[in-house]
């Protein structure tokens, strides 16, 4: 543990020192202000209480959609594993979420809901075909002879779903969860700089670009991308404490028939 807090230290120090390096060669704090400049900035900005605000608003949206994003998902790839109708209905809807560019959503959602709102779909949007795939796949993969045991022994439906079934989909999902939330705050926090909801970090980065304040740019750069680290470990530690919870209560819950 020690020797990884140590080699990150270094080499988030010699970015450090190369990015100080590029903004003394540029020599313009408009165009590339110095890593000093902007931990100077993030902190000035911690005094502030709209500093917070932004923050816990953009929070309270993002974590919605992933929420949301995580509930669909995961009915949807339920119904679409058991469900050869059902997948093939619902397939054309999943390329379409996949393929489409996150730009093209904002700005057509953003005519049905307010721009409040829109940041929350966005998110759930990101999430919920990532969910969706990995726990489809977690089923459809389930171990053949499992379920031929299964069937052998006569368990009920339910009994497999709880024996067989969840404890093969939750890899899955642990690994849906763990590459969607980054993605989701990203496209979640896109929205905000495009459709500016008031009090929010997009509407703070929104604001820098205009008025070139390229110092103020950079730090809520900076405080997005640590946000996107803790919010990533934390949704997976919280995630993946429920699942493995909900697979030892399933477990102990209930004898198979």
């Amino acid at each position: 543990m020690v020797k990884r807090i140590v080699k990150y230290s270094l080499v988030a120090l010699i970015w450090l020192l190369l990015w100080q390096i590029a903004a003394q060669l540029v020599n313009k704090q408009l165009l590339l202000p110095s890593p000093i400049e902007v931990g100077v900035r993030i902190c000035e900005l911690c005094l502030s209480s709209s500093f917070y605000r932004a923050i816990g608003s953009s929070l309270c949206r993002v974590v919605t959609g992933i929420a949301i994003g995580v509930i669909i998902g995961a009915l949807a790839g339920l119904l679409t594993a058991f469900s050869g109708v059902a997948r093939a209905f619902f397939s054309p809807a999943l390329a379409i979420i996949k393929s489409t560019p996150v730009a093209s959503f904002i700005f057509l959602i953003v005519l049905w809901v307010s721009r409040d709102i829109a940041p929350v779909i966005i998110s759930a949007m990101i999430v919920t075909p990532i969910v969706w795939s990995n726990v489809e796949t977690g089923i459809l993969n389930t171990d053949k002879a499992l379920l031929e045991m299964a069937r052998v022994y006569k368990m009920s439906r339910w009994a497999k779903i709880r024996h067989i079934y969840l404890p093969n989909i939750y890899p899955y999902f642990f690994a849906s969860v763990r590459s969607s939330v980054g993605m989701a705050w990203k496209a979640g926090i896109s929205a905000e700089v495009l459709l500016f909801p008031l009090v929010s970090i997009g509407q703070m980065i929104s604001d820098s670009k205009m008025l070139l304040e390229t110092t103020d740019l950079f730090a809520w750069t900076v405080v997005v991308i640590i946000l996107s680290v803790v919010i990533e470990k934390l949704m997976v530690v919280l995630f993946s404490a429920l699942a493995k919870k909900g697979l030892s209560t399933l477990k102990g819950g209930e004898k198979i028939d």
